[in-house]
């Protein structure tokens, strides 16, 4: 077997790849991109474990195997991150991420913005919420 044309396979893929990732706006289809390097990666893999088998035998379809595990949890972690992006912006367009924003976060049921968390403890109007309230010149020094 000359083992030219799986290299040129698997340099296609990668740059196939590799412009999937760079050019597409779609999250799945970006995860698609990585999916096929790491395709193009095993036949590199395989391809040089059995044209170099006399140094390491059989440690480039190892080497396959752990890049097949690799990819199964990148394509776990990869959808679960796609599908919250999804519940959050209904969109899974790439570009539409802010990376500098924070989402708002979530207040308890029931509890209004500018009071405090915690039970038993109230916000004065001026400061922060969820601090203790102290004695000032709006509360009398025995009210707590």
């Amino acid at each position: 077997m000359r083992p030219v044309i799986p290299y040129v396979t698997a340099g296609l893929l990668f740059g196939l790849g590799v412009y999937g990732v760079l050019r597409r706006r779609n999250a799945v289809l970006v995860l698609m991109a990585v999916e096929l390097m790491l395709n193009a990666v095993n036949l590199i893999l395989v391809t040089a474990d059995t044209s170099v088998r006399a140094q390491l035998p059989h440690g480039g379809q190892v080497f396959a195997l752990f890049v097949i595990v690799l990819a199964a949890a990148e394509i776990g972690v990869g959808l679960a991150i796609v599908l919250q992006l999804y519940r959050l912006r209904a969109s899974v367009a790439v570009d539409e991420v802010p990376l500098t924003e924070r989402p708002p976060t979530a207040r308890p049921a029931g509890v209004a913005a500018g009071t405090a968390a915690r039970p038993g403890i109230e916000a004065r109007p001026g400061s922060a919420a969820g601090t203790a309230a102290r004695p000032g010149p709006d509360r009398p020094e025995g009210e707590r």
